[in-house]
């Protein structure tokens, strides 16, 4: 990879008249390099991965648009994204963001419930896109029963299968994803629009104390597996929560139906870094059938 001929690019993706002067990286991610761009008075951020991960950047960028049209939550303006000599990248404005308060936590939950509440069609999405690193299909379906087995806990089944998990937690999902449907009794769950990935490191503050959300693997889903996700990996305040159930209530089948919902992050991250994982992969498979037996 020619680093001048990619940063050559990235310049001439975001205008004529747009040279970099300084360049900075970013420290966080786990997937991509990031670097802070800037030249003259402007300032952008820039995800950088191999060529093969360009199909991922477009995702992304499809998902902020996405976000951004339902007039609800700030989410990064995508501004480009390419491929140049071995390398992809997307260029995002660049936000100056800080830890969420306890005001933008309450905000973010109204807002959230907000984008939640803009009806959808189907479930599903336009076009598949990634958890991670991890492929995520998104065919569009009528019934979310279907789609939830088929493509996110049977597809992540098939992955640890095929990484190495004991065939015992293999034998657990395969009994799952029979039975799961029992959890839904008396619970209809209509298409939102998901950010897919909200968890704690993918939120934050801008300067006016107004939250943004980043990073998203967006489909149409239930609502409640984006609350599920939020509670994976340390949480949100209690604000978010309280202001997200006032202005939309919580059906109480979702004290159950969460660890089915993080149970696919979970066997993701198995399938993405192993380790002890898939012990708290198989506590949740075995929990979720002691519910339904």
């Amino acid at each position: 990879m020619n680093d001048h001929e990619v940063w050559t690019a990235i310049e001439a993706a975001i205008g004529p008249d747009f040279r970099i002067t300084k360049r900075t990286s970013v420290a966080g991610g786990s997937i991509n390099s990031a670097s802070r761009i800037e030249g003259g008075k402007r300032a952008f951020f820039v995800k950088l991965n191999r060529a093969e991960r360009f199909e991922m950047f477009e995702a992304e960028s499809a998902g902020l648009r996405e976000i951004a049209a339902t007039a609800t939550l700030r989410v990064p303006e995508p501004i480009a994204c390419g491929v140049e000599n071995g390398a992809s990248f997307l260029i995002l404005e660049l936000l100056v963001l800080k830890a969420p308060s306890t005001r933008s936590d309450r905000i973010l939950g109204e807002q959230l419930a907000a984008m939640h509440g803009k009806p959808q069609s189907s479930f599903g999405w336009a076009r598949d896109n990634t958890i991670g690193s991890t492929l995520q299909p998104n065919p569009r379906s009528d019934h979310w029963i279907d789609f939830w087995r088929d493509h996110r806990l049977a597809f992540q089944l098939e992955l640890a299968r095929k990484n190495g998990c004991r065939s015992s937690l293999l034998e657990r999902g395969a009994r799952l994803c029979e039975k799961f449907q029992g959890l839904f009794d008396g619970y209809t769950p209509a298409p939102s629009l998901l950010h897919g990935d909200l968890w704690a490191g993918n939120a934050a503050a801008d300067a006016s104390d107004r939250p943004v959300i980043f990073d998203p693997a967006c489909y149409y889903g239930d609502r409640e597996s984006d609350i599920a996700m939020s509670e994976l990996f340390g949480g949100f305040g209690k604000e978010f929560y309280q202001a997200y159930r006032e202005a939309w209530p919580i059906d109480p089948g979702y004290r159950v139906r969460k660890t089915l919902y993080n149970l696919y992050h979970v066997l993701n991250h198995f399938n993405l870094f192993g380790g002890g994982y898939q012990s708290q992969a198989d506590a949740m498979i075995q929990t979720l059938l002691a519910e339904i037996d």
